[in-house]
């Protein structure tokens, strides 16, 4: 298998991704906690801050009402959404909700998505939708009438003065640069060639679908994936990508924590050891350990070898102390073993 060009570069990008887990009693405290997570870690001089997109749980629902807010308590760190089903959405709305929240952060927006149908379907197809479920499309089709939109493509046939009121043919507002920062997140091989043939940025986890029975393990399909989706693309080597991987450093962590850390990652480790289920998903190990030790083995990974930008995952069942002390150590011990420089300013 061919090295990718950046294989062994320093990292230019750190960023992380979280669920904003809330108590359903009380709400505010969760969303208010993700906010202040947010804000540290533009404080850190982190690149960029994702949020997971919850439905029907106890995690964020809707991350383009939390980014909104985070936009106006934030200047720099980038925003993004990792990754909002496009199943659960109306692209003609969304599309206005991205442009207005990009709009409002200045440019900082990167939208992450997928297709494919609303998860446990067939439980909320009702709710969702009660007289076209049943020919709902779910398909790649959903993604490029976003894309679309958000390169101000019509959205309707009439522009003009009706009365007091101005119609436009295009999505308003309409943000500059927007369609260029779309991710997808890509699961299979298929829907990374798919991202590529549409000049989509990639965003790859720690979960993806194995392609066969070779027994080629996480890291490997993952590389794999990677250099299929850059061959697909325009801009080959140079189109971006970002790893999400959960990688949690201990350096600064007390001895409680890291015993929590090390539990949390041990209660995982089954499900990594053969796919999973009728999808038959893989699932990377979680990195728990000291950041040089956690440098070493990302160095040797070959997921992480082929890219230089990464968004790592936060455990989802944490307190906000505990996310306080992985990001500084994120900040300040293991993105600079890996080669990374704070953004000042």
């Amino acid at each position: 298998m061919a090295e990718h060009p950046t294989a062994g570069r320093p990292l230019k990008r750190l960023g992380f991704l979280t669920i904003g887990l809330f108590d359903p009693a009380d709400p505010r405290p969760g969303h208010e906690a993700t906010l202040r997570l947010i804000e540290r870690g533009e404080q850190l001089g982190l690149d960029s801050a994702w949020l997971r997109h919850r439905h029907l749980q106890h995690g964020i629902s809707s991350p383009v009402a939390v980014l909104a807010a985070a936009s106006q308590r934030t200047s720099r760190i980038e925003l993004g959404t990792a990754v909002t089903p496009l199943g659960w959405e109306n692209p003609l709305r969304l599309a206005e909700d991205l442009a207005t929240l990009d709009v409002l952060s200045g440019g900082r927006l990167n939208p992450g998505l997928s297709v494919g149908p609303p998860m446990r379907y067939d439980d909320v197809r009702e709710a969702l939708y009660p007289d076209t479920g049943d020919v709902e499309d779910f398909t790649y089709g959903r993604v490029e009438r976003l894309l679309g939109f958000l390169r101000g493509e019509p959205a309707s046939p009439f522009e003009g003065t009706q009365g007091i009121e101005t119609f436009s043919r295009q999505v308003q507002p309409q943000s500059a640069g927007l369609a260029d920062r779309v991710w997808y997140g890509a699961a299979s091989l298929r829907s990374a060639q798919w991202a590529g043939q549409q000049r989509l940025n990639l965003l790859t986890s720690s979960v993806m679908k194995a392609e066969d029975d070779s027994g080629a393990d996480f890291a490997t399909v993952q590389a794999a994936q990677i250099d299929a989706f850059r061959a697909a693309h325009p801009l080959g080597d140079a189109a971006r990508v970002s790893q999400g991987l959960v990688v949690i450093p201990t350096d600064s962590a007390s001895d409680d924590q890291r015993r929590r850390y090390e539990a949390y990652a041990e209660s995982r480790l089954a499900r990594t050891r053969e796919p999973q289920g009728p999808a038959r998903l893989m699932f990377a190990p979680d990195l728990v350990g000291p950041s040089d030790e956690l440098a070493q083995r990302l160095r040797a990974h070959a997921g992480f070898q082929r890219v230089d930008e990464v968004a790592f995952a936060l455990p989802f069942t944490f307190a906000p102390a505990d996310y306080e002390q992985i990001l500084t150590d994120l900040a300040t011990r293991l993105g600079p073993a890996l080669g990374w420089s704070p953004v000042s300013g």
